[in-house]
Order: C-alpha cells, then sequence, then structure tokens
C-alpha cells in the first residue's frame, strides 16, 4: 500500500476530516484534522484512525503508523 492509497482509505472513512499522509513501504505518518475528535481522549482518536484503515494493519500492507489526530480548534484552524 502506499501514501496514495491510504490517504483515499482514510478520505472515506473521514470524509469531513484534513489528511496528510506521508511514508511508504508500510510505514506511515498520518495527520488528521477533524470535528470527529472533539472530546476524545488520545487512545481513543487513535482507536478510530485504526478503524478507518480497515484491514491494512491486519494484512501487514501498514505495520508501522504514527498518528497526530487534532480537532480543529486544537489544529489552529
Amino acid at each position: 500500500m502506499d501514501a496514495r492509497q491510504l490517504q483515499e482509505r482514510l478520505e472515506g472513512a473521514f470524509p469531513e476530516a484534513s489528511i496528510r499522509v506521508d511514508g511508504g513501504a508500510g510505514r506511515f505518518e498520518l495527520g488528521l484534522v477533524s470535528p470527529v475528535f472533539e472530546g476524545l481522549n488520545r487512545v481513543k482518536r487513535q482507536q478510530l484512525v485504526y478503524k478507518g484503515l480497515g484491514d491494512a494493519i491486519a494484512s501487514g500492507a501498514v505495520h508501522a503508523v504514527t498518528i497526530v489526530a487534532q480537532t480543529p480548534e486544537e489544529a489552529g484552524a
């Protein structure tokens, strides 16, 4: 899976979000800014993002991710 494919998958899961995907070869850095993260702690936010990745982790297509999930207010948007 490349960064573009991962970006498209996350855009489908978080259509209202601003999404940044960097990396490749199974290792990615993800930045998501969305109101859906409002009121959620860091772990809950990461769980939502993992859910959005679907089977990409289980299949091994994605094996290392760094996630920064913020609300628009936190991101200064």
